[in-house]
């Protein structure tokens, strides 16, 4: 006897035993005992989630021998036909692969026949956004007024694609993506039915991997088996996955909050040893911070397995703001993961990203990470040589000295000891004149002209940018703005942006609008005070057309 995979032998083959679509099954069953069925059925969503299956069921229910109702009895020879997939009522259409007008047109000469066994005749079309413009154009009027003994049940995966048309005459269900927990239910079942031993965190891993399909999590389910020899070892399915072990992602994490470099390189050393795929081992990482958030804001939320108690000690030692500045990094870092020149390189760039741009790495006082003193004071006093190379080079140097300085204090950050790893203060001429020399253009001069200028360090130039202004900054114009203000400054650049509320210091931007404005209202003050317009305005009742002033260029 030849094997039947796990995904076919387990089909649900009654509407009680499908999982997770209970909102579906309510109303074809309330439909079904009611009598009170529709001609057209389109039922949507992801793959391996019960489309198809759903729709047998429902053919079944429609020419089961005992009569229409909800639940078929499962022995009838109608029944058993559908269910092996030979009755000759039920028409299976794949769409994928019948895509063209005539196809469609053959099922509209057959739809006229009365059913040859049962009381309808039913059509399943899967996949039906495969079909053509012209395909679906000869079946809407059948579509819509139907032989009495014909129902038409469409499945897609996509129903972006359907034209309005087709939506507007079929009842549409959308079918939802199943939680781990209900896959790993149902695998649980399965295994204690097929006799096979198993591990729970196996169980989970198998559910993860299918990804809210529960036919996947059962093709997966069946590659594992074979691949453990008749038993189901969480070593080994992480083995045959390609993932690891939470707890090392967990230790991964440990280090992070730590802040503590060396560690967190002798974990990834250690994950590298089991060839993971390094973009899954990002998105468990960004899943535990995930996780590590809603332990913080909604402690009582239960979370039952092995890394809940370590995520609970976590959350004393991280703050939130912090937690939501390491999930944005992993998400971004697994987005250009494959941009990096090999995966690991660029998954261990993205941990090193998350350690710099922390706002003070815990127990570590580098001076990159050391918070500046504030704003409003006199910067302190350093090595002449610090602050020339530090600030732009002399021919982008302004005249006069620096009237003011930013008033912008990162919320967390105490006040620094005087001494050299204070961070010089740039002022806002010294800003302009060192974005005038580098000649910047486009979308690297709106936003160095947005940004405000918070200090300078060691080749580390901080940025304030509010909100408002976010969508200018991107990880390629930050790298050229950096390239194009390497000369002015006269070393290599690293450029961090930090959030700031807009009224904390003005932008040059903001500055450079002020003074447009000022001029402005001088041109058009400088033209109203006119004894030539006042003569033409009073003689002839002219007016001056508003917003017709420029001033002159050469006007400060």
């Amino acid at each position: 006897m030849s094997y039947q995979v796990l995904a076919r032998k387990w089909r649900p083959r009654r509407f009680a035993e499908l999982v997770g679509q209970e909102h579906v099954v309510r109303a074809l069953t309330h439909a079904l005992e009611t009598k009170r069925i529709h001609h057209a059925f389109l039922f949507t969503g992801t793959r391996g989630v019960g489309k198809t299956t759903i729709a047998r069921i429902f053919a079944k229910s429609l020419n089961c021998e005992t009569g229409v109702s909800a639940e078929p009895c499962g022995t009838c020879g109608t029944c058993t036909d559908i269910d092996a997939g030979r009755y000759m009522d039920l028409l299976e259409i794949d769409a994928a692969s019948n895509t063209g007008v005539d196809d469609v047109r053959d099922v509209i000469e057959n739809a006229q026949y009365r059913p040859a066994r049962g009381n309808y005749k039913v059509y399943l079309v899967d996949e039906v956004h495969m079909l053509s413009k012209n395909a679906f154009n000869a079946l809407l009027k059948t579509l819509e007024e139907p032989p009495e003994h014909a129902k038409f049940l469409l499945a897609t995966t996509d129903p972006q694609k359907l034209p309005v048309t087709v939506l507007s005459r079929c009842l549409q269900f959308n079918l939802k993506r199943l939680t781990d927990s209900q896959i790993a239910q149902q695998v649980e079942r399965i295994l204690a039915a097929e006799d096979v031993a198993f591990d729970a965190e196996a169980v989970r891993e198998i559910a993860r991997g299918g990804n809210g399909s529960l036919r996947d999590a059962l093709s997966l389910l069946d590659q594992a088996i074979a691949y453990g020899g008749g038993a189901l070892r969480a070593d080994e399915v992480r083995s045959m996955l390609g993932t690891i072990d939470r707890s090392r992602v967990l230790a991964l994490l440990d280090a992070l909050v730590a802040g503590d470099a060396p560690a967190l390189m002798r974990e990834v050393e250690a994950v590298a040893e089991f060839a993971p795929d390094f973009g899954t081992v990002l998105d468990e990482l960004a899943t535990l911070l995930h996780r590590l958030q809603l332990v913080q804001f909604v402690p009582d939320l239960g979370q039952d397995d092995v890394v809940a108690p370590a995520l609970a000690a976590m959350s004393t030692r991280l703050p939130p703001d912090e937690v939501q500045l390491l999930y944005q990094l992993a998400v971004t870092g697994r987005r250009d993961l494959g941009l990096a020149p090999n995966p690991r390189a660029g998954f261990e760039m993205s941990l090193l990203r998350m350690l710099a741009f922390r706002p003070l790495a815990a127990g570590q006082a580098a001076p990159a990470a050391a918070p500046a003193a504030p704003r409003a004071a006199p910067p302190v006093a350093g090595p002449p040589s610090s602050r020339a190379s530090s600030a732009p080079t002399a021919a982008a140097r302004p005249a006069t000295p620096p009237s003011r300085q930013p008033e912008v204090v990162p919320e967390m950050a105490p006040v620094a000891p005087a001494g050299p790893a204070v961070a010089p203060v740039l002022d806002l001429a010294q800003w302009r004149a060192a974005v005038e020399a580098a000649g910047l253009r486009g979308p690297l001069r709106e936003l160095a002209t947005h940004a405000v200028p918070l200090g300078l360090v060691q080749g580390r130039l901080r940025l304030g940018l509010a909100a408002a202004h976010d969508h200018f900054r991107s990880d390629g114009l930050v790298r050229q703005l950096a390239e194009a203000l390497a000369p002015a400054f006269g070393a290599a650049l690293q450029i961090a942006f930090e959030a700031i509320e807009p009224s904390v210091a003005p932008s040059l931007a903001a500055v450079e609008r002020g003074e447009q404005q000022r001029r402005q209202g001088a041109a058009e003050a400088a033209i109203a005070a006119d004894p030539l317009v006042q003569d033409l305005m009073n003689r002839f009742d002219a007016r001056v057309v508003p917003n017709s002033t420029r001033p002159s260029r050469q006007e400060n």
